[in-house]
Protein backbone atom coordinates (compact mmCIF):
# COMPACT_ATOMS: atom_id res chain seq x y z
CA UNK A 1 0.00 0.00 0.00
CA UNK A 2 1.53 3.25 -1.12
CA UNK A 3 -0.13 5.17 1.95
CA UNK A 4 2.06 2.77 4.36
CA UNK A 5 5.29 3.14 2.11
CA UNK A 6 7.74 6.19 3.22
CA UNK A 7 9.24 6.83 -0.15
CA UNK A 8 5.55 8.07 -0.94
CA UNK A 9 5.23 9.88 2.26
CA UNK A 10 5.25 13.51 0.22
CA UNK A 11 2.40 12.90 -1.98
CA UNK A 12 -1.63 13.37 -1.13
CA UNK A 13 -3.41 11.18 -3.05
CA UNK A 14 -6.21 12.33 -5.07
CA UNK A 15 -9.03 10.45 -4.94
CA UNK A 16 -11.44 9.80 -8.17
CA UNK A 17 -13.99 11.79 -8.04
CA UNK A 18 -17.34 10.38 -9.18
CA UNK A 19 -19.77 12.95 -8.06
CA UNK A 20 -21.82 13.18 -4.92
CA UNK A 21 -24.50 10.77 -6.58
CA UNK A 22 -22.64 8.57 -8.97
CA UNK A 23 -24.89 6.81 -11.66
CA UNK A 24 -23.17 3.73 -12.46
CA UNK A 25 -19.98 3.61 -10.17
CA UNK A 26 -16.94 1.22 -10.94
CA UNK A 27 -16.03 -1.04 -8.44
CA UNK A 28 -12.22 -0.64 -8.38
CA UNK A 29 -10.38 -2.26 -5.92
CA UNK A 30 -8.80 -1.35 -2.59
CA UNK A 31 -5.62 -2.08 -4.51
CA UNK A 32 -5.87 -0.23 -7.99
CA UNK A 33 -8.05 2.41 -6.26
CA UNK A 34 -5.28 3.51 -4.02
CA UNK A 35 -2.35 3.70 -6.84
CA UNK A 36 -4.46 5.68 -9.01
CA UNK A 37 -4.77 8.42 -6.33
CA UNK A 38 -0.99 8.67 -6.18
CA UNK A 39 -0.77 8.36 -9.72
CA UNK A 40 -3.24 11.20 -10.10
CA UNK A 41 -1.10 13.29 -7.32
CA UNK A 42 2.42 13.10 -9.17
CA UNK A 43 0.60 13.49 -12.79
CA UNK A 44 -0.80 16.77 -11.07
CA UNK A 45 2.68 17.89 -10.23
CA UNK A 46 4.22 16.19 -13.50
CA UNK A 47 6.80 14.62 -12.06
CA UNK A 48 8.63 12.20 -14.02
CA UNK A 49 10.54 9.78 -11.82
CA UNK A 50 11.37 6.24 -11.13
CA UNK A 51 8.83 6.08 -8.49
CA UNK A 52 6.36 7.53 -11.05
CA UNK A 53 7.91 4.57 -13.84
CA UNK A 54 7.13 2.36 -11.07
CA UNK A 55 3.70 3.27 -10.53
CA UNK A 56 2.99 3.08 -14.14
CA UNK A 57 4.25 -0.68 -14.18
CA UNK A 58 1.79 -1.14 -11.34
CA UNK A 59 -1.25 0.18 -12.68
CA UNK A 60 -0.88 -1.52 -16.31
CA UNK A 61 0.13 -4.71 -14.52
CA UNK A 62 -3.60 -4.22 -13.10
CA UNK A 63 -5.37 -2.60 -15.99
CA UNK A 64 -3.29 -3.05 -19.26
CA UNK A 65 -5.47 -0.89 -21.33
CA UNK A 66 -5.57 2.33 -19.04
CA UNK A 67 -4.43 4.61 -22.03
CA UNK A 68 -3.82 7.46 -20.16
CA UNK A 69 -0.87 5.39 -17.67
CA UNK A 70 0.80 4.60 -20.68
CA UNK A 71 1.29 8.00 -22.28
CA UNK A 72 2.58 9.07 -18.69
CA UNK A 73 4.54 6.23 -18.50
CA UNK A 74 5.91 7.25 -22.11
CA UNK A 75 6.57 10.81 -21.21
CA UNK A 76 8.59 9.09 -17.93
CA UNK A 77 10.26 7.45 -19.86
CA UNK A 78 12.04 9.95 -22.18
CA UNK A 79 12.29 12.76 -19.43
CA UNK A 80 14.52 9.81 -17.51
CA UNK A 81 16.50 8.69 -20.67
CA UNK A 82 15.26 4.87 -19.91
CA UNK A 83 17.14 2.20 -21.31
CA UNK A 84 14.36 2.02 -24.55
CA UNK A 85 15.76 -1.47 -25.26
CA UNK A 86 14.95 -2.68 -22.02
CA UNK A 87 11.55 -0.95 -22.53
CA UNK A 88 11.01 -3.37 -25.50
CA UNK A 89 11.80 -6.25 -23.64
CA UNK A 90 9.47 -5.63 -21.36
CA UNK A 91 6.67 -4.82 -24.08
CA UNK A 92 7.32 -8.11 -25.28
CA UNK A 93 6.41 -9.99 -22.25
CA UNK A 94 3.34 -7.70 -21.39
CA UNK A 95 2.09 -7.94 -25.73
CA UNK A 96 2.65 -11.76 -25.20
CA UNK A 97 0.40 -11.70 -21.94
CA UNK A 98 -2.19 -9.47 -24.02
CA UNK A 99 -1.99 -10.14 -27.53
CA UNK A 100 -5.17 -8.05 -28.37
CA UNK A 101 -4.22 -4.98 -26.34
CA UNK A 102 -4.08 -1.87 -28.42
CA UNK A 103 -2.32 0.39 -25.81
CA UNK A 104 0.69 -1.55 -25.42
CA UNK A 105 1.28 -1.55 -29.86
CA UNK A 106 0.56 2.19 -29.24
CA UNK A 107 3.34 2.28 -26.30
CA UNK A 108 5.53 0.07 -28.82
CA UNK A 109 5.33 2.53 -31.41
CA UNK A 110 6.45 5.36 -29.32
CA UNK A 111 9.45 3.63 -27.82
CA UNK A 112 10.72 2.44 -31.73
CA UNK A 113 10.07 5.74 -32.99
CA UNK A 114 12.08 7.53 -30.48
CA UNK A 115 14.62 4.54 -30.78
CA UNK A 116 15.32 4.53 -34.32
CA UNK A 117 16.21 0.92 -35.21
CA UNK A 118 13.96 -1.78 -36.37
CA UNK A 119 16.31 -4.34 -35.15
CA UNK A 120 14.53 -7.42 -33.74
CA UNK A 121 11.05 -6.05 -34.69
CA UNK A 122 9.92 -8.03 -37.22
CA UNK A 123 11.40 -11.65 -35.62
CA UNK A 124 9.01 -10.59 -32.90
CA UNK A 125 5.91 -9.82 -34.42
CA UNK A 126 6.33 -12.85 -36.50
CA UNK A 127 6.08 -14.40 -32.76
CA UNK A 128 3.13 -12.96 -32.51
CA UNK A 129 1.70 -14.39 -35.43
CA UNK A 130 2.20 -17.72 -34.62
CA UNK A 131 -0.14 -16.98 -31.85
CA UNK A 132 -2.88 -15.15 -34.56
CA UNK A 133 -2.15 -14.63 -37.73
CA UNK A 134 -4.82 -11.84 -37.97
CA UNK A 135 -3.87 -9.84 -35.09
CA UNK A 136 -5.25 -6.30 -36.35
CA UNK A 137 -2.87 -4.56 -34.14
CA UNK A 138 -0.52 -6.28 -34.56
CA UNK A 139 -0.52 -5.99 -38.51
CA UNK A 140 -1.47 -2.16 -38.24
CA UNK A 141 2.20 -2.02 -36.15
CA UNK A 142 3.87 -4.21 -38.73
CA UNK A 143 2.61 -1.71 -41.41
CA UNK A 144 3.65 1.16 -39.33
CA UNK A 145 7.28 0.03 -39.21
CA UNK A 146 7.48 -0.46 -42.82
CA UNK A 147 6.79 2.89 -43.66
CA UNK A 148 8.51 4.26 -40.79
CA UNK A 149 11.78 2.73 -41.49
CA UNK A 150 11.62 2.03 -45.24
CA UNK A 151 11.35 -1.59 -44.82
CA UNK A 152 9.61 -2.30 -48.81
CA UNK A 153 12.46 -4.31 -49.66
CA UNK A 154 13.16 -5.81 -46.52
CA UNK A 155 11.74 -9.37 -46.79
CA UNK A 156 8.12 -8.26 -46.69
CA UNK A 157 6.80 -10.22 -49.46
CA UNK A 158 8.98 -13.46 -48.64
CA UNK A 159 7.16 -13.23 -45.52
CA UNK A 160 3.35 -12.73 -46.40
CA UNK A 161 4.32 -16.07 -48.97
CA UNK A 162 5.16 -17.50 -46.27
CA UNK A 163 2.37 -16.70 -44.18
CA UNK A 164 -0.13 -17.48 -47.36
CA UNK A 165 1.59 -20.77 -48.05
CA UNK A 166 0.76 -21.83 -44.25
CA UNK A 167 -3.32 -20.56 -44.65
CA UNK A 168 -4.13 -19.15 -48.16
CA UNK A 169 -7.38 -17.28 -46.33
CA UNK A 170 -5.37 -15.20 -44.30
CA UNK A 171 -6.80 -11.75 -45.37
CA UNK A 172 -4.70 -9.78 -43.25
CA UNK A 173 -1.87 -11.67 -45.04
CA UNK A 174 -3.31 -10.10 -48.42
CA UNK A 175 -4.27 -6.88 -47.13
CA UNK A 176 -0.44 -6.49 -46.45
CA UNK A 177 0.74 -7.75 -49.68
CA UNK A 178 -0.97 -5.04 -51.35
CA UNK A 179 0.27 -2.23 -48.65
CA UNK A 180 3.71 -3.47 -49.69
CA UNK A 181 3.63 -3.99 -53.48
CA UNK A 182 1.47 -0.55 -53.71
CA UNK A 183 1.82 1.37 -50.24
CA UNK A 184 4.73 3.75 -51.38
CA UNK A 185 2.00 5.68 -54.16
CA UNK A 186 3.10 6.88 -57.42
CA UNK A 187 3.03 5.14 -60.73
CA UNK A 188 2.23 1.43 -61.32
CA UNK A 189 4.36 -0.76 -62.71
CA UNK A 190 2.28 -3.30 -65.29
CA UNK A 191 4.85 -5.48 -64.50
CA UNK A 192 4.27 -5.99 -61.09
CA UNK A 193 0.46 -5.80 -61.48
CA UNK A 194 1.33 -8.41 -64.24
CA UNK A 195 3.14 -10.35 -61.47
CA UNK A 196 0.68 -9.75 -59.00
CA UNK A 197 -2.34 -10.92 -60.97
CA UNK A 198 -0.24 -14.30 -61.91
CA UNK A 199 0.22 -14.43 -58.33
CA UNK A 200 -3.99 -14.23 -57.53
CA UNK A 201 -4.24 -16.28 -59.92
CA UNK A 202 -2.50 -18.92 -58.77
CA UNK A 203 -4.42 -18.87 -55.14
CA UNK A 204 -7.42 -18.64 -56.58
CA UNK A 205 -6.74 -21.86 -58.32
CA UNK A 206 -6.11 -23.48 -54.91
CA UNK A 207 -9.16 -21.96 -53.35
CA UNK A 208 -11.52 -20.74 -56.22
CA UNK A 209 -14.20 -19.93 -53.33
CA UNK A 210 -11.60 -18.12 -50.71
CA UNK A 211 -12.61 -14.30 -51.06
CA UNK A 212 -9.35 -12.83 -50.22
CA UNK A 213 -7.98 -13.07 -53.64
CA UNK A 214 -10.57 -11.98 -55.52
CA UNK A 215 -10.99 -8.80 -53.69
CA UNK A 216 -6.66 -8.37 -53.75
CA UNK A 217 -7.60 -8.74 -57.60
CA UNK A 218 -10.16 -5.61 -57.92
CA UNK A 219 -7.57 -3.75 -56.18
CA UNK A 220 -4.84 -4.15 -58.32
CA UNK A 221 -7.61 -3.91 -61.61
CA UNK A 222 -8.48 -0.41 -59.88
CA UNK A 223 -5.31 0.93 -58.28
CA UNK A 224 -3.97 0.21 -62.55
CA UNK A 225 -6.96 1.69 -63.73
CA UNK A 226 -7.46 -1.33 -65.88
CA UNK A 227 -11.26 -2.39 -66.70
CA UNK A 228 -12.97 -5.41 -64.85
CA UNK A 229 -13.56 -7.55 -67.88
CA UNK A 230 -9.18 -7.51 -67.80
CA UNK A 231 -10.36 -10.59 -65.72
CA UNK A 232 -13.82 -11.87 -68.12
CA UNK A 233 -11.89 -15.28 -68.83
CA UNK A 234 -10.06 -16.24 -65.33
CA UNK A 235 -14.07 -15.30 -64.30
CA UNK A 236 -15.82 -17.57 -66.90
CA UNK A 237 -13.43 -20.51 -66.28
CA UNK A 238 -14.12 -20.02 -62.66
CA UNK A 239 -18.02 -19.54 -63.53
CA UNK A 240 -19.24 -20.93 -66.71
CA UNK A 241 -22.59 -19.83 -66.55
CA UNK A 242 -23.71 -21.87 -69.10
CA UNK A 243 -22.62 -24.90 -67.12
CA UNK A 244 -23.59 -24.17 -63.88
CA UNK A 245 -22.86 -27.49 -62.55
CA UNK A 246 -19.01 -26.58 -63.14
CA UNK A 247 -19.41 -23.05 -60.79
CA UNK A 248 -16.63 -23.47 -58.53
CA UNK A 249 -16.51 -19.79 -57.14
CA UNK A 250 -19.70 -17.09 -56.24
CA UNK A 251 -17.02 -14.43 -56.85
CA UNK A 252 -16.42 -15.06 -60.58
CA UNK A 253 -20.12 -14.84 -60.87
CA UNK A 254 -20.15 -11.35 -58.96
CA UNK A 255 -17.35 -10.45 -61.15
CA UNK A 256 -19.28 -11.38 -64.14
CA UNK A 257 -22.19 -9.13 -63.22
CA UNK A 258 -19.81 -5.92 -62.61
CA UNK A 259 -18.02 -6.60 -66.14
CA UNK A 260 -21.79 -6.20 -67.68
CA UNK A 261 -22.10 -2.81 -65.79
CA UNK A 262 -18.94 -1.87 -67.98
CA UNK A 263 -19.63 -3.76 -71.00
CA UNK A 264 -23.43 -3.88 -72.13
CA UNK A 265 -23.19 -6.93 -74.63
CA UNK A 266 -21.99 -9.11 -71.72
CA UNK A 267 -25.73 -8.08 -70.35
CA UNK A 268 -27.16 -11.59 -70.79
CA UNK A 269 -24.13 -13.47 -69.38
CA UNK A 270 -24.39 -10.80 -66.12
CA UNK A 271 -28.06 -11.58 -65.50
CA UNK A 272 -27.57 -15.01 -66.15
CA UNK A 273 -24.99 -14.55 -63.33
CA UNK A 274 -27.26 -12.59 -60.90
CA UNK A 275 -29.83 -15.38 -61.20
CA UNK A 276 -27.41 -17.72 -60.15
CA UNK A 277 -26.48 -16.20 -57.33
CA UNK A 278 -29.66 -15.66 -56.05
CA UNK A 279 -31.20 -19.15 -56.75
CA UNK A 280 -27.87 -21.07 -55.75
CA UNK A 281 -24.71 -19.45 -54.83
CA UNK A 282 -25.81 -16.64 -52.19
CA UNK A 283 -29.87 -17.51 -51.71
CA UNK A 284 -29.08 -15.31 -48.65
CA UNK A 285 -28.77 -12.41 -50.43
CA UNK A 286 -31.57 -13.21 -53.07
CA UNK A 287 -33.05 -9.32 -52.63
CA UNK A 288 -29.67 -8.18 -52.92
CA UNK A 289 -28.83 -9.71 -56.32
CA UNK A 290 -32.34 -9.28 -57.30
CA UNK A 291 -31.86 -5.59 -56.67
CA UNK A 292 -28.47 -5.79 -58.85
CA UNK A 293 -30.48 -7.54 -61.65
CA UNK A 294 -33.01 -4.70 -61.85
CA UNK A 295 -30.14 -1.96 -61.83
CA UNK A 296 -28.42 -3.42 -64.67
CA UNK A 297 -31.17 -3.64 -66.84
CA UNK A 298 -32.04 -0.33 -66.11
CA UNK A 299 -28.79 0.86 -67.45
CA UNK A 300 -28.45 -1.74 -70.36
CA UNK A 301 -31.58 -0.15 -71.39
Amino acid sequence: MYQEDPAWDDIIPLPQDDGDKPLAQIAYTEEYAEAMSYLRAIMAKEEYSARALAITEHITEMNPAHYTVWLYRAKCIFALSHDLRQEIAYLNNKALRHEKNYQIWHHRQLIMDKLGDPTGEAEFVAKMFEKDSKNYHVWSYRQWLVRRFELWEGGELEYVDKLLAKDIRNNSAWNHRFFVVFGRGGEVDMDVVEREIKYAEDAIYLAPQNQSPWNYLRGLISRAKLPLSKMEALCKHYAPVDNPDRITSSHGLDWLADIGAEKPETKDTAIKALELLAKTYDPIRTNYWNHRKVLLQKAVA
